[in-house]
């Protein structure tokens, strides 16, 4: 039990962890944590479309792609110029004691890796996640986000995660919450 409780502590640990890019965004804010939980949740919705992939695989994927980040942190694209963080050295240690371990390191292997139709589907939440937040910060008037869209956008490459980042692009960020209001004209 040592070795899980040390493990929960660990994840418990991305909450406090910021994602580096914002402060170059100069919009926003977002902990691992908060990015790990809109990955899986998008994650969850792609299993429930395509009924020909393993849903668990992929949930399970979301839920620990970013794990390793407790120990090596958030490293933003500028940052990878110059840092290198030894992931094989953090999930060998990160996973050693658990009695789950190998299947955990497989699910990051497999994510990294970017290979299965699971794993491609769960790179697009991870980026879908992020557009989720630009469009959301250009709709708010951000310039900065919109510049960044075409970037993220162009990292999407399946067709479901293309047609998902095409309609929420398309959509305003606010339209779930604002559709009753605009459907009743006495609210």
């Amino acid at each position: 039990m040592d070795a899980i409780v040390d493990l929960l502590f660990e994840a418990a640990m991305l909450k406090k962890i910021p994602r580096s890019g914002y402060p170059f965004l100069g919009a926003g804010s977002e902990s691992v944590a908060e990015h790990v939980f809109i990955t899986t949740f998008i994650a969850y919705v792609f299993s429930r479309m395509r009924s020909d992939i393993d849903a668990s695989r992929l949930i399970h994927m979301c839920l620990v792609h970013d794990l390793l980040e407790a120990r090596t942190g958030d490293l933003n694209t500028v940052q990878k110029k110059y840092v290198t963080a030894d992931n094989a050295r953090a999930l060998s240690e990160a996973v050693r004691d658990l009695p789950f371990g190998e299947d955990l390191a497989s699910l990051v292997k497999e994510f990294e890796a970017g290979e299965s139709e699971e794993a491609k589907l769960a790179r697009d939440a991870d980026q879908l996640a992020f557009l989720i937040d630009l469009k959301a910060l250009a709709d708010a008037g951000h310039q900065s986000a919109g510049k960044w869209i075409p970037f993220v956008k162009e990292r999407v490459r399946t067709p479901l995660g293309r047609q998902a980042a095409e309609t929420l692009l398309n959509t305003p960020h606010d339209r779930w919450w604002l559709k009753p209001l605009l459907n009743d004209p006495n609210p």
